[in-house]
């Protein structure tokens, strides 16, 4: 396999490992907060305004890490850094 191949084939383990990951774990973290979300708009009902807004404003957060996953794998698949400076070292 050449270095090209190398460098593709690496880019895509890459993207798939981080999409895979960036997705599970967020989609865990969202389960718990809100679990524990309505755990405690169970014990204080009162709160449920100010926990409910807490609790959007961190589902939020935590979404945003499973965008910035999948923006670098889509950056990995077509606008790779690392291709472009391949191909200009091997002449293409």
């Amino acid at each position: 396999m050449d270095t090209l191949g190398i460098i593709g084939a690496v880019a895509m383990i890459m993207s798939g490992l981080t999409i895979s990951i960036g997705s599970i774990a967020p989609a865990l973290a969202e389960g718990r907060a809100v679990a524990q979300a309505l755990s405690a708009i169970a014990q204080q009902p009162d709160e449920a305004n100010t926990i409910s807004r807490t609790l959007f404003v961190g589902l939020a957060m935590i979404e945003s890490v499973a965008i910035y996953c999948f923006v670098v794998s889509l950056i990995l698949i077509f606008a790779n850094p690392f291709w472009n400076i391949a191909v200009s070292k091997m002449g293409g």
